[in-house]
């Protein structure tokens, strides 16, 4: 029982699903500021939909990657056979069908703005996982559009619609997520061959890649000065964005030097906990 609880707590990726329900918050944080703390209820419901359809996400995903995780990683859910596949796809179904009612609920009652947003995030999902991931760079950047939504959707949780100065930040986690998912095709390298997946290391080589991810990496890194210096955020977000980006810098030293299969599986795993801290500065920053 404990297993087969694990199996499906691993399916959703929990990390990556309480990752984007606090990024909600986080963009929440960045419209209101201190004021947010006053929908307490939407930022829950606000938090559950993040949460439920980044799960709902991970675990289409692993349906459909059931082949390549044979290769790449057999110890997945699907591949080591703790899971069905219909009961992933059953399983996706029950954390959408939560994530959506989740956005409807948000005040004002029904939230039809709040609901749209988030079926537009589930179709792009979606829309990756069956079609764009084949395409290699255009799946990476369908897939870091749906990380950045989250962001943009806290503004409408607390009913301030989407604002200018969440722009920059927008496009910190647009420029830092691609350059992660470029470096997640060296890992899965072997598999992707297999299936004709067109990623930037099947196509060009780990080293490429590896090049190429380091330039999404430092771009983002470039940017990180302009939410502070445009006053989008107070001095307490720069002790964790500057932690953040010597994370960042030491990381593209690293991938750059040592482009294997280990190594790039490392700084992705290790990338995850950057953002963490990342998520932590601005949400400082709001104070």
């Amino acid at each position: 029982m404990l297993d087969r609880l694990a199996a499906f707590t691993k399916l959703i990726r929990p990390v990556n699903s309480i990752m984007m329900g606090f990024a909600v918050i986080v963009g929440a944080a960045l419209a209101a500021r201190a004021a947010v703390f006053q929908q307490s209820q939407n930022l829950v419901l606000g938090f559950i939909t993040g949460f439920s359809l980044t799960g709902a996400a991970m675990a289409i995903n692993d349906y459909y990657d059931r082949g390549i995780d044979a290769i790449n990683e057999p110890k997945r859910p699907i591949p080591s056979g703790k899971v069905t596949p219909k009961e992933t796809l059953s399983f996706a179904l029950c954390m959408t069908i939560i994530g959506l009612v989740a956005a409807l609920v948000t005040s004002p009652i029904p939230n039809w703005q709040c609901l749209v947003i988030a079926v537009v995030s589930w179709t792009i999902v979606v829309l990756y996982v069956t079609k764009g991931k084949s395409t290699g760079l255009p799946g990476n950047l369908l897939v870091s559009t749906c990380i950045t939504i989250p962001f943009a959707y806290g503004s409408f949780v607390i009913g301030r619609g989407l604002l200018v100065t969440t722009g920059v930040f927008l496009a910190l986690v647009f420029l830092s997520n691609t350059g992660r998912e470029i470096t997640k095709g060296i890992v899965d390298l072997q598999g992707d061959k297999e299936s004709n997946i067109k990623t930037v290391a099947v196509l060009y080589g780990e080293r490429n890649a590896a090049v190429v991810a380091v330039i999404f990496y430092l771009s983002a890194v470039s940017l990180t000065p302009l939410p502070w210096l445009v006053e989008i955020v107070t001095f307490w977000y720069l002790p964790f964005v500057i932690l953040t980006d010597i994370g960042l810098i030491l990381a593209s030293i690293s991938l750059l030097s040592n482009y294997s299969r280990e190594n790039a599986r490392r700084i992705k795993n290790r990338n995850l906990f950057w953002f963490f801290v990342a998520l932590l500065a601005f949400l400082a920053g709001t104070f």
